[in-house]
């Protein structure tokens, strides 16, 4: 495995392991989604939710074969938090951060992926038939 994967597995790792250590117990114990949600202005159970869908996005940005998907999902998810946290007046640096590092991440993770998402792809056969 070469450095550059390594480090986009480093990254991607960064971010699930602190969604999953700092920002997923908050919502899933006994006081935490009443303050939350309170602050946030959503309804109190929904917060629980939220946190274990974060958590399940967090693993799956992780595992080797849904990394892709998790950080899709995430993009959504952050996306989500982002507007949350305008909404209220909060700063809302942290979700893009993440979601900057995050794909910093994956497109180290996986090379090949930057150039179809610039809309140049290596493969021949991803590429539209010229007729």
């Amino acid at each position: 495995m070469s450095l550059t994967r390594i480090v986009g597995w480093v990254l991607c790792a960064l971010v699930a392991v602190f969604l999953i250590a700092v920002s997923v117990p908050p919502k899933l114990t006994a006081d935490g989604p009443y303050e939350m949600a309170e602050h946030i202005g959503f309804p109190w159970q929904v917060m629980r939710n939220i946190g274990v869908v974060e958590l399940v996005i967090a693993v799956l940005l992780v595992l080797p074969r849904t990394g892709l998907w998790g950080a899709l999902l995430l993009t959504a998810y952050f996306g989500g938090a982002t507007a949350s946290h305008v909404r209220i007046g909060d700063q809302f640096f942290v979700p893009i951060v993440m979601a900057t590092v995050m794909w910093i991440g994956v497109l180290l993770r996986l090379p090949g992926l930057a150039p179809l998402l610039a809309g140049h792809p290596r493969d021949p056969r991803l590429e539209a038939k010229k007729d």
